[in-house]
């Protein structure tokens, strides 16, 4: 027979029945607007790092157009589709951070994609 093995002491924790209903009751507080913004400035901070806007010394050494590209698309459909429930408030600083990684994308691209081809321009249509 094996012993009991401690899985905390290696940084692996099991999550009870208990745990899952907290977070459930944590999560109906929380709006539907703000669930959507955090989303979103997750899906901006990880296509800053792809092109290249990272706040780093060796930004320039973490990009990746093809990653950032997926990024940018996935941001720009949530974005256009929860903006017109999120409010302006909301929703503005999005659509400037999504122009704003829109624009970085093109101007890193050694090859710049057709207006309207460019990454999320599908979306929000082409980007100058």
């Amino acid at each position: 027979m094996t012993e009991p093995h401690d899985h905390a002491q290696e940084g692996v924790y099991e999550f009870g029945l208990d745990d899952v209903e907290n977070q459930v009751r944590e999560i109906h507080e929380v709006p539907a607007a703000e669930v959507i913004a955090t989303t979103a400035v997750h899906l901006m901070t990880a296509a800053a790092v792809k092109v290249g806007l990272g706040d780093m010394p060796n930004a320039r050494d973490h990009i990746d157009l093809d990653e950032a590209r997926k990024l940018i698309t996935a941001l720009a459909g949530l974005v256009v589709a929860g903006a017109p429930d999120m409010g302006s408030a909301h929703a503005a600083p999005l659509r400037d951070g999504l122009r704003t990684l829109q624009l970085a994308f093109r101007e890193e691209s050694i090859v710049p994609d057709p207006p309207g081809q460019g990454p999320g321009e599908k979306y929000t249509g082409p980007v100058n």
